[in-house]
């Protein structure tokens, strides 16, 4: 089946939804009037980020130079360890909720 080119597709042109959007016509640089207030929550996050990075940087930088002369070992049983405790306490907090 051969798609015939000449027909127009229906859908709303740029021009058609400018005409019809007021907002689209707004200059860019226009400020708007919607206020937007952060949670208690994202506050005391921003103050923490604001007062300083939560990472030490020189540790980073201790463990990075390890990996590089392959000097860094994982200790796999603890991880597997931390992980089996995480899983429980979420599943208990699940079935108390």
């Amino acid at each position: 089946m051969k798609i015939d080119a000449s027909l127009a597709p229906t859908g709303l042109t740029g021009a058609d939804t400018a005409k019809r959007s007021p907002k689209a016509q707004a200059p860019a640089n226009q400020s708007s009037d919607v206020q937007l207030s952060l949670s208690g929550r994202m506050q005391s996050l921003e103050t923490r980020e604001s007062s300083g990075s939560p990472v030490d940087s020189a540790k980073v930088a201790a463990i990075k130079q390890a990996i590089a002369e392959g000097r860094f070992t994982i200790n796999a049983g603890a991880i597997a360890d931390s992980l089996i405790s995480s899983a429980q306490e979420l599943l208990g907090k699940q079935s108390r909720a």
